[in-house]
């Protein structure tokens, strides 16, 4: 789709590109609201304290650096209509339908975003109300209401992916992982960093949005990668930029 002529190559560009009035009313049909879930600055101190109080009683559960990059897509709202990792409706619907349901309206979530544990940790957790999430020894969220259910690895491999092969690199970390899952709502202490240079580009959808609005932006296109860019990405999204302003945007 959204390829044209005898020169597949060519996109067509009308078919992407938007007015920002047709954007603002597309986006409110087929997008969830997006919504925070950063604990604001004014409640910080006693999250903060909050958190490590749980952990002092024995209430946390140390993480992995995947785990908490999926803490970071779903503090800034990503993963909305998602409050916290998946509960087991959550995670069923995404697994077999590749959606999760917000009251009637279905929302593309083909990928299971959950949280494993040990058969340990559950026992040790299983009665707790809250849970400090802790990564490399620091208080990163609050994980509240948890639900603990079966991680069954091959069959999330297997409707993820498409196979069930041992040694594909994400079905490997999926194998070694937990045997089983935590859902439930976060409240995440503090914005997720890197310190690698590249922090101050990783905008927020809100601040993208505030972004848009100051660069008197009157159509977007979006490139995803799931590798870092190279000159052929660099071509192509300059290549898509000069096509926009050509068509008057």
């Amino acid at each position: 789709a959204g390829w044209q002529g005898s020169d597949k190559r060519q996109p067509n560009l009308e078919r992407f590109a938007f007015s920002s009035e047709s954007m603002r009313r597309f986006l409110a049909l087929v997008l969830p609201v997006w919504s925070s879930l950063l604990v604001p600055d004014a409640e910080r101190a006693a999250a903060e304290k909050h958190a490590s109080d749980l952990r002092g009683k024995g209430a946390s559960l140390e993480i992995t650096e995947v785990d908490q990059q999926w803490v970071h897509v779903l503090s800034e709202g990503w993963a909305a209509p998602l409050e916290g990792f998946m509960t087991e409706q959550q995670y069923l619907q995404s697994l077999h339908f590749e959606h999760i349901f917000e009251g009637e309206k279905p929302v593309s979530m083909a990928v299971p975003i959950v949280l494993p544990l040990s058969t340990e940790a559950k026992g040790k957790l299983e009665k707790e109300s809250e849970i400090t999430l802790v990564y490399n020894g620091v208080d990163l969220a609050i994980l509240s209401s948890p639900e603990f259910f079966e991680h069954n690895k091959e069959e999330r491999s297997g409707r993820t992916f498409g196979i069930t092969h041992e040694k594909h690199p994400h079905i490997e970390l999926i194998n070694n992982a937990g045997d089983w899952l935590v859902g439930g709502k976060l409240k995440v202490l503090r914005r997720i960093v890197y310190n690698d240079g590249m922090d101050q580009f990783r905008l927020t959808p809100s601040e993208l949005q505030a972004k848009f609005k100051e660069m008197g932006a009157d159509a977007v296109f979006v490139f995803q990668l799931r590798n870092p860019v190279h000159n052929g990405h660099a071509l192509l999204m300059q290549d898509t930029a000069r096509r926009l302003k050509e068509q008057g945007y």
